[in-house]
């Protein structure tokens, strides 16, 4: 897919995502009077949750099988990276902003949220929704051997349709090692 194609519908999905935080940050602050970097950290979380779901089936959807074990590991990768950068990026802003400059908390928050757009979106196409991760595997052991295999070795079944670059078959053997 066309970068710029992708970066349109991470923007798409991102503009949900705000709606998403700002509607938590307004939640957490006017009505349950929560203290304004707390409910920033909580809100942030909540559109982190949203916007992974929403790459997962639509920023990034070509990009391998969705096995539960692949999403989980994903999900963690986002977390980890868009997580941290959006959790640490948009506190330190409304710290700035609002407990300094004495912005609104609302419009604190916008600004925070574009500031850490483009690291999100490199980590997450670069780190998060990479193509060929482990997740394409099943639960079977997976290895690599000649395509021209002579030692007539254990019985393996062989699965023509999965070529390695490399030109090896791979074969499928509860035997294999890692």
């Amino acid at each position: 897919m066309n970068g710029i194609v992708r970066w349109v519908k991470f923007s798409a999905v991102g503009l949900m995502g705000v709606g998403v935080q700002l509607g938590a940050l307004f939640f957490l602050t006017r009505v349950g009077g929560m203290n304004y970097l707390l409910a920033t950290v909580l809100a942030v979380e909540c559109a982190v949750v949203h916007n992974f779901a929403w790459h997962q089936r639509f920023t990034w959807r070509d990009r391998g099988r969705r096995h539960i074990l692949g999403t989980l590991a994903r999900l963690v990768r986002f977390n980890a990276g868009n997580g941290a950068i959006s959790l640490i990026g948009n506190v330190m802003l409304m710290r700035l902003l609002v407990g300094q400059l004495h912005f609104r908390v609302m419009l604190a928050n916008l600004i925070s949220i574009a500031s850490c757009a483009l690291a999100n979106f490199i980590l997450s196409d670069r780190w998060v929704f990479v193509a060929n991760r482990s997740d394409h595997r099943t639960d079977a052991k997976f290895s690599h051997v000649p395509q021209n295999r002579q030692d007539g070795g254990s019985s393996s079944a062989q699965v023509p349709s999965r070529r390695p670059p490399s030109g090896h078959m791979l074969v499928i053997s509860p035997d294999c090692q890692r």
